[in-house]
C-alpha cells in the first residue's frame, strides 16, 4: 500500500469508526457488532503504525495512549463553572419563581427541564474542531486536566463540525449496568466492592493511568455549550448535531410551575427504571437573555435551580427515646425524631431494634443522625455524627419495669431483646390484635390500629376471634362511620375467614414464629389440626427450626387459654386452607433467596411469592447457607453481609430470568 493508499483508507476508517460510536453510544443503535467495529480499529492502528505520520489527534486510536501521569496540571476555566441552589419541595420551587419574577417582573418565564445527573461535571474545549483539553469542576475557577482520561470516553466526540474555540459541559457517569459489571469482576478478584457509582465514576476520572480509565467505560453526557444561541433548549439540539448525548427523552419545555410539578412527578417514577442514576432535575429558565438578566448569586444562577427527588436519606435530631411493648412482649426502643422528609414520606419515628443497638450506634437523646429509609423498610438511624455533639446529649437506659403494666423487665441470657413478664399486659394484646389482621396475616382491609382501639375502648371486641362477630350495627355508631362504611368494613371481615395455612400460623402471633418460620411449618404439617397436635421432637426435626423455636410453638399449643381461642376462631366461622403448592415446576426446590434494595419489576412479597410458588425459601437474613442475595437499588447491610459469608449476589433482572 503507497503513503498516499494508506492516507486515505486511514480518513475512511477514522470516518466509519466515528459514525458507529456516533450509532452506539450517542443513538443507542447499532449496525456493526461489537466484534466488527473492533475489527475496523484494529485495522486502523495497523495503518498508523506503519505511516505514523497520519496520526491525529483526533483518531479514535488516540483514546487511551500516552504513559501514566504523576499528577494533573491545573487549567483555570474561561467561564466560572457555577454550583445550583438545590430545591426539594414544590413550595420552594414557587418561592424561587416569586423571586426570579420580582427581578424580571414584565417577564413571561418558560422553562427548561433535563435530568440532573449524579456525576462528575467537566468542562471539554475543543480548538478548531479538535479536542483540546478537558477539565474537572474543581473549585469552581480552576479544573485539573482529564484530558487524556476523556479522551478514553467513547461518548466524547474528539473532533467536531465546528470551527474556534468551542466549550462543552456535561456529566461523566457510570451506568448501573456497567457499575454491576465492574463489581462483579472485583468481587472475581477479591477486591473491594464499591459503594456507589458517582463516587467510582469520580475516582475513575482522576486516574493517573488512561487506562485505568478506560476499563471502566464511563458514559457523557452533554447539557451545556458555552456560546450565544437563544434558548436553553437549542443548545440541546446542537449539542446532538455535533454529536453529543444528551438525556432527550427527559428534557421538556414548560411553560407553568404546573407543567414543572408534573414533570417532576414523572420522572421521579421513572427513575429507578433509568438506566444511569439521577438525583432531580434541573430547571432553566430557558431564554438565556432572561437567565443572563437575572445573573448570578454567590455561586449559583438565579436563573437555574436544581429540584432534587425526595431523598432517601436525611439528617434530623434525636429528641427523646421511648419505648414500644410488641405482641410478644418485646420492648423496642424507637427514637423520636424532629420531623423529616425521607423518599416523600414524613418521618418522625425510628427503630432502634434493641439495647445493643443503641451501644453499637452510640447513638443519645440529643444526637443529629442519619436516618435512612429504603422501599418498604422503616426508618432506622444510619450514622451519629458526633461531631455536631454540644456536651448536652444524655445516655438512654433500658426500664427496669413495663413501661405499660409496670411489671418486671427480664433479658435472658444469651438473647438481645428485654421482654415484659406479664403475658396479660394490655399492649401486648393490643400489639397482638394489630398483628393479626396486618398485610401479611388476615390482612383485613380497612382494619387497621386506630379502629382497632376504637372496637377495644368501646368493649365491641375482646380478643382477635370478636372480629369476625362484629355487625354493622356495631359500628355504624362510632365516629367516622356511617352505614356505607361499616358495610364495607363488614364485608372485607366476612371475605377474610378463609385464610391460607402459613397466614394463619404467622397471624397467630407465636414467639419466634415469622413469615418464613410458618411456611416451613405449613410445608411440613399441611393441615392445621396436624400442626396443632405435633409433638416437641416432631418440630425439633423440622429444618431450620432449632430448640428454642420448636419450644415456643409447642408451649403455645398446649396453653389452655390458646387451645379456647382456636375453638373460639372455628366456632365464628374462620376456615384455614390446607397447605398445597399450586404448581409443577419446582425450579427453585433447595433454593433460598433473600432479598436487599429496592427492586422496580415488583414488591418484595411479590418477589418472595414467587419464589416459594417454585419451591423454594426466602428469607430474612442472610447466613452461609443462602443460595442467592438479590440486590435491588440501594442495597442494604445484607448486601455487606453476603460479600462477608461469599454468598452469590445476583441482580434483580439475573432473579427475573429464573422465576420466569
Amino acid at each position: 500500500m503507497t503513503k498516499e493508499e494508506a492516507k486515505k483508507r486511514i480518513e475512511k476508517l477514522k470516518k466509519e469508526i466515528n459514525r458507529h460510536r456516533y450509532l452506539y453510544h450517542v443513538l443507542d443503535k447499532a449496525e456493526i457488532s461489537d466484534d466488527a467495529l473492533d475489527s475496523l480499529k484494529h485495522e486502523l492502528k495497523k495503518l498508523e503504525d506503519e505511516f505514523p505520520d497520519f496520526v491525529t489527534s483526533d483518531s479514535p486510536t488516540q483514546r487511551v495512549g500516552g504513559k501514566a501521569l504523576s499528577k494533573f496540571k491545573k487549567i483555570k476555566h474561561k467561564y466560572p463553572m457555577l454550583s445550583l441552589e438545590d430545591i426539594f419541595l414544590e413550595k420552594e420551587f414557587g418561592e424561587w419563581l416569586e423571586r426570579i419574577q420580582k427581578r424580571i417582573a414584565s417577564a413571561k418565564f418558560t422553562f427548561f427541564i433535563e435530568p440532573k445527573f449524579d456525576g462528575l461535571a467537566l468542562s471539554i474545549v475543543y480548538k478548531n474542531g479538535i479536542l483540546q483539553y478537558a477539565t474537572t469542576r474543581g473549585d469552581g475557577v480552576t479544573g485539573e486536566d482529564v484530558t487524556a482520561n476523556v479522551k478514553t470516553m467513547e461518548s466524547v466526540p474528539l473532533s467536531i463540525s465546528q470551527k474556534g474555540v468551542v466549550e462543552v459541559r456535561g456529566e461523566a457517569i457510570i451506568t448501573k449496568k456497567n457499575f454491576e459489571r465492574i463489581n462483579k469482576e472485583q468481587k472475581k478478584a477479591g477486591e473491594k466492592i464499591y459503594a456507589n457509582s458517582r463516587n467510582l465514576g469520580a475516582g475513575s476520572i482522576r486516574q493517573l493511568d488512561p487506562k485505568v480509565t478506560a476499563s471502566r467505560k464511563l458514559d457523557f453526557f452533554a447539557y451545556d455549550i458555552m456560546q450565544d444561541y437563544l434558548t436553553h433548549h437549542e443548545k440541546h439540539d446542537v449539542l446532538r448535531e455535533l454529536g453529543f448525548k444528551t438525556a432527550k427523552d427527559l428534557e421538556k419545555i414548560c411553560p407553568s410551575a404546573k407543567d414543572v410539578f408534573l414533570q417532576h412527578q414523572k420522572v421521579a417514577k421513572l427513575r429507578e427504571k433509568l438506566p444511569y442514576n439521577i438525583d432531580g432535575l434541573v430547571i432553566s429558565v430557558d431564554s438565556n437573555k432572561l437567565a443572563r438578566d437575572l445573573g448570578v448569586v454567590g455561586k449559583a444562577p438565579r436563573g437555574m435551580v436544581a429540584f432534587k427527588f425526595a431523598p432517601k436519606e436525611t439528617a434530623t435530631v434525636v429528641e427523646d427515646i421511648i419505648v414500644q411493648v410488641g405482641r410478644t412482649g418485646t420492648l423496642t426502643p424507637v427514637a423520636v425524631l424532629r420531623p423529616v422528609e425521607i423518599g416523600g414520606v414524613t418521618v418522625s419515628r425510628a427503630t432502634l431494634h434493641n439495647e445493643d443497638e443503641i451501644k453499637r450506634l452510640g447513638v443519645k437523646i440529643g444526637d443529629s443522625v442519619v436516618v435512612g429509609r429504603a422501599g418498604d423498610v422503616i426508618p432506622d438511624i444510619k450514622k451519629v455524627l458526633t461531631s455536631l455533639r454540644t456536651g448536652k446529649e444524655k445516655n438512654f437506659h433500658m426500664p427496669k419495669s413495663c413501661p405499660v403494666c409496670g411489671k418486671e423487665v427480664q433479658k435472658k441470657e444469651g438473647e438481645v431483646n428485654h421482654f415484659c413478664v406479664n403475658k396479660n399486659c394490655p399492649a401486648r394484646h393490643r400489639e397482638g390484635l394489630y398483628h393479626f389482621v396486618s398485610r401479611k396475616a388476615f390482612n383485613i382491609e380497612g382494619l387497621g390500629p386506630k379502629i382497632l382501639d376504637a372496637f377495644l375502648d368501646y368493649g365491641l371486641i375482646y380478643d382477635a376471634a370478636d372480629i369476625f362477630k362484629l355487625k354493622e350495627s356495631d359500628i355504624e355508631p362510632l365516629e367516622r362511620f356511617g352505614e356505607k362504611s361499616s358495610q364495607n368494613l363488614v364485608r372485607e371481615i366476612n371475605k377474610s375467614k378463609k385464610i391460607s395455612l402459613p397466614r394463619f400460623i404467622y397471624a397467630l402471633g407465636i414467639l419466634h414464629v415469622g413469615e418464613e418460620t410458618a411456611l416451613d411449618l405449613a410445608k411440613k404439617f399441611k393441615k392445621f389440626d396436624n400442626l396443632a397436635l405435633a409433638t416437641l421432637e416432631e418440630l425439633e426435626n423440622i429444618r431450620d427450626i432449632g430448640p428454642k423455636v420448636a419450644e415456643s410453638i409447642f408451649e403455645w399449643f398446649s396453653d389452655e387459654k390458646n387451645k379456647k381461642f382456636l375453638r373460639k376462631l372455628k366456632d365464628v366461622g374462620v376456615k384455614v386452607e390446607s397447605y398445597t403448592l399450586h404448581t409443577t415446576r419446582y425450579t427453585l426446590e433447595g433454593k433460598s433467596f433473600v432479598f436487599t434494595g429496592e427492586l422496580t419489576a415488583m414488591s418484595r412479597d411479590e418477589a418472595k411469592d414467587k419464589v416459594r410458588a417454585l419451591g423454594g425459601d426466602a428469607s430474612g437474613s442472610v447466613s452461609a447457607k443462602t443460595s442467592y442475595v438479590v440486590a435491588g437499588e440501594n442495597p442494604g447491610s445484607k448486601y455487606q453481609q453476603a460479600q462477608k459469608l461469599g454468598v452469590k449476589i445476583i441482580t434483580e433482572s439475573e432473579f427475573l430470568k429464573m422465576v420466569k
